[in-house]
């Protein structure tokens, strides 16, 4: 199905403001040829925004978007040849599906065989054979969102952007659809921008992510890497449940932490240097190197672990996720936990 193959797509020093408000300041981003990236991040930091302007739907104040080294920063929305699937599935409610997914291949004046071939193909691609002649409104949503899909991908886009698709899907729809997703992007091949605010999926679906805040991207990284090795608080914290701690390095090995606690590390960055800290939940066990005693001022069953909230010696609280073994701590119970230095991530 795909004849063209999709492109490598590179943004640089793209800027966007609404009045007062920087909506990108001075984005720059490269995607591979067959890579899936997504754009995470919280509401009005900037992904969707970034996403229209790699569409045509908004224009850039400054910076460049190419596609396969072709300058399109100035093209028409039509002319971009990318594939787009919204939060809304944006179906033309007249249509039936075979209307839809064809419309795209229509507009650029596609034979009429190829047409039938291509879009049965598409149709085929998303498991939405013998469906062809239902309307948009005879569908569920998920059933809908395939057909959004196979319309983007029907016409082989060099780029395939999706906009926090499956939004208004339920938890165990939204899952299948991010599995499906994934396999259609593998089997085309096709270069893909994701955006979502859900770390979660964001983290099923990528090859990598670009996290974003405040029309600025924090860090680009594979998936473990912005889970275990974050580059500030802010994509610690937004990606994942954490402890974030900040100190000084006092000796290669070991940080002075703000609220007194020394701890053993991996990190060999120099004496004197200030540090954040991160301790993800998870990470904690019985026993370590790192020993706290705490607490237990609330506990949470959910399902295959307990989460907990300790306080601990001088003030400080952490959040440990347990195996649900055995029943769940009381509150005021005294919990000892440990974490290993090799766990613990400096920053």
């Amino acid at each position: 199905m795909n004849d063209k193959g999709s492109a490598d797509l590179l943004i640089e020093g793209v800027g966007k403001r609404f009045g007062e408000v920087v909506a990108l300041d001075r984005v720059s981003l490269q995607v591979a040829q067959g890579e899936l990236l997504t754009i995470l991040g919280p509401s009005g930091s900037g992904k969707t925004t970034l996403l229209k302007v790699v569409a045509g739907f908004e224009t850039p104040d400054g910076g460049s978007v190419k596609v396969a080294g072709e300058e399109i920063t100035s093209l028409p929305p039509a002319r971009r040849d990318i594939g787009m699937v919204f939060q809304n599935y944006a179906l033309f409610p007249h249509l039936t599906v075979q209307g839809n997914v064809s419309f795209p291949l229509e507009m650029r004046n596609v034979a009429r065989a190829a047409i039938d071939r291509r879009t049965a193909e598409a149709i085929a691609m998303v498991e939405l054979k013998g469906y062809e002649r239902r309307l948009p409104r005879q569908l569920s949503g998920g059933q809908q969102q395939r057909v959004a899909l196979a319309r983007a991908i029907v016409f082989n886009p060099r780029l395939l952007l999706l906009d926090e698709p499956f939004g208004a899907l339920d938890r165990k729809l939204r899952e299948t659809m991010q599995l499906e997703v994934r396999r259609l992007q593998r089997k085309l091949g096709l270069t893909t921008i994701f955006i979502t605010h859900d770390q979660e999926e964001a983290l099923v679906l990528s090859d990598r992510i670009a996290v974003m805040n405040h029309g600025t991207i924090q860090q680009v990284a594979t998936t473990t890497e912005i889970y275990e090795r974050p580059a500030n608080d802010f994509v610690a914290d937004f990606v994942g449940e954490s402890n974030i701690f900040h100190g000084t390095m006092t000796e290669a090995g070991t940080v002075a932490l703000d609220n007194g606690r020394t701890l053993e590390v991996a990190s060999r960055l120099p004496a004197g240097r200030k540090v954040g800290v991160l301790m993800r939940p998870e990470r904690f066990s019985p026993g370590g190197a790192n020993a706290f005693s705490g607490e237990v001022v609330e506990a949470v069953y959910l399902g295959t672990s307990f989460k907990l909230r300790l306080a601990c010696e001088g003030g400080m609280e952490l959040l440990v996720r347990q195996p649900a073994k055995g029943s769940l701590p009381a509150t005021g119970a005294r919990i000892e936990v440990g974490i290993e230095p090799d766990a613990i991530h400096v920053f």
